[in-house]
């Protein structure tokens, strides 16, 4: 599972208490060493599928992994994805969107699952579309309250679903 944009840990945490094993992607150095310390987690690459499955096996090594997170300090635009079927939860920097969703939906992409929390703009733009394969659609509405700080623009879920062939 990817947390792209992890920030603070706000749905990394969730995931983790779900049983989720959870590649967490943070670009600012401050951030991504904050997730290490919260999820006792070391540091990786740039690369979400450093031991090829796109996960982590949730003990610790000297690769980053530890306790199911794996803190990634990347880029999200530039990351590699994994080579295995993977899902994304996360709440990326709405700045990132359409580099994000080019690189999730790419030829080659493994991306079985997305839920991405959005501008609630861009998630009308791209909702109920079919990509390479996916449909694209509009989830609920976030609250700007639900974040903090909040944001000035309002919030929704794009939900991508690889569909069957």
């Amino acid at each position: 599972m990817l947390d792209v944009g992890a920030g603070q840990g706000a749905l990394t945490g969730p995931l983790i208490q779900a049983g989720a094993r959870v590649i967490a992607v943070e670009l600012h150095p401050g951030r991504a060493e904050a997730l290490r310390r919260r999820f006792g987690s070391g540091s990786s690459n740039g690369s979400a599928s450093s031991n090829g499955s796109g996960s982590s096996n949730g003990r610790g090594s000297s690769d980053g992994r530890a306790g199911g997170v794996t803190v990634v300090q990347a880029d999200a635009a530039r990351l590699r994805l994994p080579r295995q079927p993977f899902r994304v939860v996360a709440s990326p920097p709405y700045g990132i969107t359409a580099d994000l969703l080019s690189l999730l939906l790419a030829p080659g992409s493994r991306l079985v699952a997305a839920d991405l929390v959005l501008q609630r703009a861009a998630v009308r733009k791209y909702a109920e579309r079919r990509v390479r394969g996916c449909r694209l659609t509009q989830g609920l509405a976030v609250p700007r309250r639900a974040f903090t700080p909040p944001p000035r623009v309002d919030s929704a879920v794009l939900v991508i679903r690889r569909q069957p062939r």
